[in-house]
C-alpha cells in the first residue's frame, strides 16, 4: 500500500468546519454552574485506583479527560463524560450505597437486618464482585441476602454471578425483578441476540480505542465492562403497582412500569430510608424511545405517565432518589423538579410528534424541525447525551404509523447493493460520486457525504477512495456528536471501512454465555429463530428432549419449517443436559462425542444440520 493510501486510510483531525458546529455549540449550552459535579461528588466514601477490574474494567484509558477538551470532542458530551468519570463507593443516605463508574451502569446496595439486598449487579461478574468487595471493606462484610433487577437489560442482570453463588441460588437466594423480565431479557439478548450484540460493538465504542478521536463515553456512563455474562432467572415477579414486600426486613413499595425503558421495569420506594428508586426511567440525559442497538420501541406517552404517577405514589415522603445511571438528587423540592422535567420530555416528543405528523410530515421531516421548549433546553439533564430528539422523534412515529411513510415510492424500494449500482450510473459513474463527495466534504456537508458515497460503497465495496471518503465523513459527525452512541456508531463505521475485517469461511460466534442459564423452555424458544426455513423444507424432525439437569420433558417438531416445542412428551425421546444441547447447536461438542443413542437422538441429528450458526462479524456499513 503507498503512503498516500495509508493516509488516505488513517485517522484525521477535526476540520474547521466541525470546529465551528463545536463553537456554535458551546455558545447555545446552559449555563454550568457546577451543581452537577457536587452532586456525582457527593457522599464519595472510597474507590480503587482508575477503578481497576482485572479482565473486565479500567477507567485508566480516560486519563486524557484530566485536560482540556480536544477538538474532536462535542463540548457537551466532553462535560458529561467528566461527569461519568467519576467512580467508586458513595454513600447516598445511611444504609444505601452505590458503586458507580465500575460499568455502564450503577450497583446498589441496600442495607438489610442481616446483610445486604443488591440492587442491578451490573453487565458482567468481576465489576460487581469488585464493587462487593469495595462495599465490604468499608461498611462491613455481610452476606447478600437478596437481589432485585430493576429491568430487563443486561446490564442491570449480567454480572449477578459475581454477588451470588450458584450455591447460594440453589439454596433459595431471592431475586425480585418486575413481572415478564424473562421473557423480555430472552427476546432481546437472546433470540435477537446476535444481532443487538453486534450492532452494540457501534453503539457502544467497544472496539474504539480510548482517546480523543475514539470512545470517549456512552452518555450512559463511561462504557460497557467486558467480563463474565449470565441470566439467572428471577425467584418472585412485581405483578402491580402498590405491590409490598419485605426483604430482608426491610419494607419495598413498588410501581411497575412496563413499556417505558425496557419492556419489564419497575420503580421502587424504600420507607425506612425515604429512598426511591426511579430505575432507568428518569436519569441524568434524555434516553432513548429506540435505542439504536435495536429493540422495541418504547411508548413515550406511558413512560412520561408512569414518571406522573411516581410524583403522586412516592414525592411526598422522599428524600433521596437514585436510578440506575448517573448521580442522585436530594431534597423534595430539587426531586419534584426534576421528575416534572423528564415526565414532559417524554410527552413533549410524544405529542410534537404526532402533531406534525397529523399535518402530514413523515419521520424524518419531524426529526429534522422537533426542537425542545426553553424551559427543557434550559436543563442539562434533558440533553441528548444517549437518546436523541431526531432519533426519538422517528421512534415515536414508527410507534403508531410504522416504517412506511406513505410515499409510494418508499413502499418497495431496492435494497442498498441493487440500488447503489443504479445510483452510481446514473449520476456517471464511480469517478463522478467521488468528486460530488469530495466537494460537499469541503463545504463541511458530511451528512450529504455519507449518503452520496455510501451508494458507491455499496456498489463498489473494494473502492478503497469511496470507503476512505465515507469514513472521513462519518469520522467529522462523529466528532460532533452529542449523543456517545451516534459518536461511537459513526467513528465505529468509520474504523471498519478503513480497515474491513477478513472474511471467514465459518460463522465467528458470540459467546453462549446467557444461554447457559436459561430455563429450558427459553433455551428451545431460542432456536426457534436458528432453524432454516430453506433447509429445512418438508423435514419433520420429532422427538422428546429429555433434560436430565432439570427434570423436564419436552416434546419437540419440526412441522411446516417451523420450530415447535411444548412441554410433556412427543417423539422418542433422547436424554441430555441443557449444556449439552448448547455445545451441540453452537458446534462446540460434535454428536458422535456426546454418544446419544436411540430414535429420539436420531431425529435430534436430522434437526442440528437445520440451524443455523451466526457470525457475529456480518457487515454493517458495506455489502
Amino acid at each position: 500500500m503507498s503512503e498516500q493510501a495509508d493516509q488516505d486510510m488513517a485517522r484525521k483531525p477535526a476540520t474547521a468546519a466541525t470546529r465551528a458546529a463545536h463553537a456554535a455549540m458551546a455558545k447555545a449550552l446552559p449555563i454550568d454552574d457546577g451543581a452537577d459535579f457536587q452532586l456525582a461528588d457527593r457522599g464519595f466514601l472510597a474507590t480503587v485506583p482508575d477503578a481497576e477490574v482485572t479482565g473486565a474494567w479500567s477507567q485508566r484509558p480516560f486519563g486524557f479527560m484530566e485536560g482540556e477538551r480536544p477538538d474532536t470532542v462535542n463540548p457537551s458530551l466532553w462535560r458529561q463524560a467528566r461527569l461519568n468519570a467519576r467512580h467508586g463507593l458513595y454513600e447516598v443516605t445511611p444504609g444505601v450505597y452505590q458503586v458507580r463508574g465500575f460499568d455502564i451502569s450503577n450497583i446498589t446496595f441496600i442495607e438489610g437486618e442481616t446483610g445486604w439486598i443488591v440492587i442491578d449487579p451490573l453487565t458482567s461478574a468481576q465489576p460487581a464482585e469488585a464493587a462487593l468487595k469495595l462495599l465490604r471493606e468499608c461498611k462491613g462484610d455481610r452476606p447478600v441476602t437478596g437481589v432485585i433487577y430493576t429491568h430487563s437489560h443486561v446490564d442491570h442482570y449480567g454480572g449477578v454471578l459475581g454477588v451470588a453463588s450458584p450455591q447460594d441460588i440453589a439454596a433459595g437466594l431471592r431475586i425480585v425483578a418486575p413481572e415478564g423480565f424473562l421473557e423480555a431479557a430472552v427476546a432481546e439478548n437472546v433470540l435477537a441476540g446476535n444481532v443487538m450484540s453486534r450492532r452494540a460493538t457501534h453503539m457502544y465504542g467497544g472496539l474504539l480505542p480510548k482517546d480523543p478521536q475514539g470512545h470517549v463515553d456512552s452518555g450512559l456512563g463511561k462504557g460497557v465492562s467486558t467480563g463474565r455474562v449470565s441470566l439467572v432467572a428471577p425467584t418472585e415477579s412485581i405483578t402491580h403497582t402498590g405491590q409490598t414486600i419485605e426483604l430482608d426486613g426491610i419494607e419495598i413499595r413498588f410501581q411497575v412500569t412496563p413499556d417505558t425503558e425496557a419492556p419489564a421495569e419497575m420503580n421502587f420506594f424504600f420507607p425506612k430510608f425515604g429512598a426511591l428508586c426511579m430505575a432507568e426511567n428518569c436519569t441524568c440525559h434524555l434516553h432513548n424511545l429506540y435505542t439504536p442497538r435495536g429493540a422495541q420501541v418504547r411508548d413515550a406517552k406511558a413512560w412520561s405517565r408512569y414518571i406522573d404517577e411516581a410524583l403522586d405514589l412516592f414525592a411526598a415522603d422522599t428524600k433521596v432518589m437514585f436510578a440506575s445511571h448517573h448521580w442522585p438528587r436530594w431534597d423534595e423540592g430539587a426531586i419534584r423538579t426534576f421528575l416534572a422535567k423528564q415526565r414532559d420530555l417524554y410527552k413533549y416528543i410524544h405529542d410534537q410528534t404526532l402533531r406534525m405528523a397529523n399535518h402530514g410530515l413523515n419521520a424524518t421531516e419531524i426529526a429534522e424541525l422537533l426542537r425542545l421548549p426553553p424551559s427543557l433546553e434550559a436543563e442539562w439533564h434533558t440533553r441528548s447525551y444517549y437518546g436523541t430528539l431526531s432519533h426519538n422523534a422517528k421512534a415515536v412515529y414508527q410507534r403508531y404509523l410504522g416504517w412506511f411513510d406513505g410515499n409510494p415510492a418508499n413502499l418497495h424500494k431496492h435494497p442498498p447493493e441493487a440500488a447503489g449500482r443504479r445510483y452510481v450510473a446514473a449520476m456517471g459513474g464511480a469517478d463522478a460520486v467521488l468528486a460530488e463527495g469530495r466537494r460537499a466534504f469541503e463545504a463541511g456537508d458530511y451528512r450529504w457525504v455519507a449518503e452520496l458515497v455510501g451508494h458507491l460503497v455499496f456498489a463498489e465495496p473494494d473502492n478503497r477512495a469511496a470507503r476512505a471518503l465515507q469514513a472521513d465523513s462519518f469520522e467529522q459527525m462523529g466528532y460532533q456528536a452529542e449523543s456517545g452512541p451516534w459518536r461511537d456508531f459513526y467513528l465505529t463505521g468509520a474504523q471498519e471501512l478503513r480497515n474491513p475485517r477478513p472474511k471467514s469461511d465459518t460463522p465467528r460466534q458470540a459467546s453462549p454465555g446467557q444461554l447457559r442459564t436459561l430455563p429450558a423452555d427459553n433455551l428451545l424458544d431460542s432456536l426457534s429463530v436458528r432453524l432454516n426455513g430453506e433447509k429445512a423444507g418438508a423435514a419433520t424432525p420429532d422427538f422428546t428432549a429429555v433434560f436430565t439437569d432439570t427434570g423436564e420433558r419436552f416434546a419437540v417438531r419440526v412441522e411446516n419449517a417451523v420450530l415447535h416445542h411444548r412441554p410433556g412428551d412427543g417423539g422418542p425421546p433422547v436424554e441430555l443436559t441443557r449444556g449439552l444441547l448448547i455445545d451441540l447447536v453452537v458446534g462446540a461438542k460434535a454428536l458422535e462425542e456426546a454418544q446419544l443413542e436411540g430414535e429420539g437422538a436420531a431425529a435430534l441429528a436430522e434437526l442440528l444440520p437445520l440451524l443455523d450458526r451466526f457470525d457475529l462479524w456480518f457487515e454493517i456499513s458495506a455489502p
